[in-house]
């Protein structure tokens, strides 16, 4: 039986502590703040993020270096025989092109997987290939599996506020004054490969229940009707307590679900700003 690595990045959410307890290992993502570069959860903190995000630096990411890559891949493959690796979705970032590149010189020993997930969805990913692992899976057959799954998975995500759809160009400066000027939280939609407008509600609470209603949805048409077999995340940007408020309302929705949240991958949280609220659904992978 070959023993398999499980390596993902911080788009995941998953933290340095986490990823100890979990037996996963997680690339830092860098992010590049006013031209000095700084390591999701080494040298750059959730709080410290925000507060220069909200001070108007000029915040972008980037894709882990080569060598980082390389570097990691080269000290596992020490301990074990395979390395199954989960990037970010290729559709919203070039990380996984350029790591599956890489791949091509590990003679078949590295598996890159493009199942377009990305923060809580990415994360869950994560988790279930070393639950695959922990069974005794080969990489081939983890990389089947999540291949598999690749399009079973929802995210909506509320936005309170549009100026940094703005700043990065996603929506115009007129369209994001209007939105402010009627007081619009826009919902957005991870399917797959991209970040996508979904619906626009007048008020928080409205906005809220289209995401409800909306994972419903999804669940029944699109994922099989037995809510066992789903798994129900959530995600949020800065702001805890409005985050806790709102699980008790998805709980609701899915008293039978064990809600998991944790806060968004901070390379969705640039383009998108603080106090955003996100819903998702993945479909469980069975050994």
């Amino acid at each position: 039986m070959s023993k398999v690595a499980i390596v993902t990045d911080s788009n995941s959410g998953i933290t340095q502590a986490e990823s100890k307890e979990l037996g996963i290992y997680v690339l830092p993502m860098p992010f590049y703040i006013n031209d000095e570069m700084f390591l999701e959860d080494i040298t750059l903190t959730q709080e410290q993020f925000y507060e220069r995000l909200e001070e108007g630096a000029d915040i972008h990411t980037s894709s882990p270096t080569l060598a980082a890559t390389t570097e990691l891949w080269d000290e596992l493959l020490k301990e074990y025989d395979e390395i199954v690796h989960i990037p970010m979705s290729s559709g919203l970032s070039s990380t996984c092109q350029t790591t599956i590149m890489l791949s091509n010189d590990y003679d078949g020993k590295v598996f890159v997987v493009d199942n377009q997930r990305i923060s809580v969805t990415q994360r869950q990913s994560a988790v279930d290939a070393k639950m695959l692992t922990d069974a005794g899976k080969s990489a081939q057959e983890i990389y089947d599996a999540l291949m598999e799954n690749k399009m079973e998975s929802s995210i909506y995500i509320m936005l309170d506020t549009l100026s940094y759809l703005k700043k990065g160009g996603r929506i115009t400066p007129a369209a994001a004054a209007l939105g402010t000027l009627l007081k619009l939280k826009p919902v957005l939609q991870i399917q797959g490969e991209k970040l996508d407008a979904f619906a626009k509600a007048r008020t928080v609470k409205q906005a809220k229940s289209i995401m409800i209603r909306q994972i419903k949805d999804d669940c029944e048409n699109r994922f099989g009707k037995d809510l066992s077999k789903i798994h129900i995340s959530m995600a949020y940007t800065k702001d805890l307590g409005p985050a806790e408020e709102f699980k008790k309302e998805v709980q609701e929705a899915f008293p039978d679900n064990e809600i998991v949240l944790n806060p968004l991958s901070l390379s969705v949280a640039c383009h998108i700003g603080p106090g955003a609220l996100a819903v998702t659904a993945t479909k469980a992978i069975e050994i």
